[in-house]
């Protein structure tokens, strides 16, 4: 087992086999990555939401890569384990006109910078939101020839944005070129299911990873290997919408928004710092469709991340 280093620059915003390789590595090789946040370094703790609205948006998603993983070819599997991460100790959620879950009714462009303290984070007061860093993009070049930006993802991977992909995790991806060609990036420090303001907690992320190779092994899309202890702020004391209707996107809309609604309510948020929140904290989850032709969205908050409350105190 070696260990390997790979700075962030020169990064790549796209998918595509013919990027020539940074680094060849062997199978059960670790390499610590570099990964600049998701704006490609183009934000910093100091920038305005005036200045974001400029940002090159060809550079989002600046990956660090492509990995040549030594004896890879179509058809075999390349195992990922997540060994480490460490923030730089700032990220920054922003709502873009246009975007977002809930578009039709956020439009005013906003850029949130977030102070990161260790485990946690206070920036949003009062919610204490944990601190669980993981890389949303990560993924294996596509079979395709061509340059393919990096928002979609796909059966090789890519922008998967799954929060469980913490350290102590492990990501399984089938191989459709010679030498794997791995690429990572898209720093979280947080992450609601749904991220649905757009935006985790974006920040620039040192990684380690180290990879095994599984050859001639059926694989057709990505499956996660977790456990409870990657993500415990998933535990059950939480406050729960639910929200059922014919189509699940309508139900997981009202169920984001009356959270919202919940959070300006009872917690005395904005309502964009509500939205921002539930983007990083909030778990979405499809909770039944068996009751056809009715489907039912719960989100979730933990209670832990906010104070104590009784929503209807009894007098």
């Amino acid at each position: 087992m070696t260990l390997h280093v790979l700075t962030a620059e020169p990064t790549h915003s796209v998918w595509d086999r013919a990027l020539e390789p940074r680094l060849r590595v062997e199978s059960s090789d670790q390499v610590h990555f570099e990964c600049v946040d998701a704006s490609g370094g183009q934000v910093n703790p100091a920038m305005t939401a005036e200045e974001f609205q400029r940002v090159d948006r060809t550079r989002i998603h600046a990956l660090t890569g492509p990995v040549w993983v030594e004896g890879a070819e179509p058809g075999d599997v390349l195992q990922i384990d997540v060994l480490a991460t460490q923030h730089r100790g700032w990220g920054w959620s922003s709502v873009i006109e246009g975007l977002g879950f809930l578009k039709d009714r956020f439009r005013t462009p906003t850029l949130f910078h977030w102070q990161l303290d260790g485990d946690e984070t206070r920036s949003l007061w009062p919610a204490v939101v944990p601190i669980r860093p993981f890389l949303g993009v990560m993924g294996v070049a596509r079979a395709e020839d061509g340059s393919f930006r990096t928002r979609p993802p796909g059966s090789f991977g890519g922008n998967l944005d799954v929060r469980e992909l913490c350290a102590g995790a492990r990501l399984y991806l089938p191989v459709y070129n010679l030498g794997a060609l791995f690429s990572c990036g898209d720093g979280h420090a947080a992450q609601g299911d749904g991220e649905v303001c757009i935006n985790g907690i974006e920040c620039p992320l040192d990684v380690t990873l180290r990879f095994h190779l599984h050859k001639q092994q059926m694989l057709t899309g990505p499956i996660v290997e977790s456990t409870e202890a990657v993500a415990p702020d998933t535990r059950s004391d939480s406050w729960v919408v639910v929200e059922s209707a014919e189509d699940p996107a309508t139900a997981a809309r009202n169920t984001t928004n009356r959270m919202i609604d919940l959070l300006i309510s009872r917690w005395g948020f904005s309502d964009v710092h509500a939205y921002i929140l539930c983007s990083v904290a909030l778990r979405l989850r499809l909770s039944q469709v068996v009751n056809e032709p009715m489907y039912t969205i719960s989100g979730a908050i933990s209670k832990s991340i906010l104070p104590e409350r009784e929503l209807f105190p009894i007098a």
